[in-house]
């Protein structure tokens, strides 16, 4: 029981802070060394990605109308969204830079960059950044507003920021949005159009994960995945609706100030661990 009471504080920790630009494996890493699994690393390694596979199923549920590109039209005849069908495709174009790079360094990410001094770095400067660019934008209107705007340059573009989010502790949610407010897109469509870009990025993952991993579960890991996936799903419901309703009155300066309070504390927790 007491395992499954740290895979759900693990779940509720990833519904938050996949979907908040504030770097879910900052926030695991602290967890981790307070609540640690009772788990071979090999397994821990696949489940902290693995259960993202909860969050994205939230995404999905909540946006599945603009999502699914077959609609039954009046008549009763299904028909084909070309406007969806195009989402699709500047989404895949913004995953691709991404997912070939994370492809490529996978291993490498794995054994040498999942750091506390590096995760710590990317949390500050990338905290420092969104105030930089907020600031900046109080003088600037969003020149786009709507998916139909975005054009493919713009999905390339968006997608080698999205690359920096290989780098634990940059928040690939915060890698993006952070890209699009630079580009001039709005807040609320930066978000959305984040939350689309994760469906593909993270079943990616995910299934490297596991095929990495060999799919030699025990039964009770099993559950722990099960449990973690349940809890991440309902919990990041609540968090992308709070999260929309959030930025449409406010910018996004408090998630950057509290980047720059994770990370110090980050350094300061695994600091005192190496003196002590």
């Amino acid at each position: 029981m007491l395992e499954l009471f740290k895979v759900v504080i693990l779940g509720i920790v990833e519904g938050i802070t996949e979907w908040l630009p504030i770097s879910s494996t900052g926030h695991m890493l602290l967890v981790d060394l307070f609540l640690k699994l009772k788990a071979p690393e090999e397994f821990k390694t696949m489940f902290f990605v693995v259960i993202q596979l909860g969050a994205i199923m939230a995404v999905v549920v909540i946006y599945w109308k603009q999502l699914w590109p077959w609609k039954r039209a009046e008549s009763g005849q299904i028909v084909t969204s070309r406007g969806t069908l195009l989402l699709w495709a500047k989404v895949l174009a913004a995953t691709l830079p991404a997912a070939i790079l994370g492809f490529a360094l996978d291993d490498f990410i794995d054994d040498h960059m999942h750091k506390p001094v590096i995760i710590a770095l990317a949390l500050i400067i990338f905290g420092i950044w969104f105030i930089i660019v907020e600031d900046w934008n109080k003088k600037r209107q969003p020149a786009i507003r709507k998916l139909s705007q975005l054009t493919y340059k713009d999905a390339l573009l968006i997608g080698a920021f999205q690359m920096l989010a290989l780098v634990p502790g940059v928040s690939r949610s915060g890698a993006t949005i952070i890209g699009m407010l630079v580009l001039g897109v709005s807040r609320g469509l930066a978000a959305r159009f984040s939350f689309f870009m994760s469906i593909p990025v993270m079943f990616g993952a995910s299934f490297l994960k596991l095929v990495k991993f060999g799919f030699h579960f025990t039964a009770f890991q099993a559950v722990e995945l099960l449990v973690g996936m349940i809890v991440a799903f309902f919990v990041s419901i609540i968090v992308i609706q709070f999260l929309m309703g959030y930025i449409k009155k406010h910018d996004f300066k408090v998630f950057g100030w509290y980047r720059i309070a994770l990370g110090i504390l980050v350094l300061i927790v695994f600091g005192l661990r190496a003196i002590f």
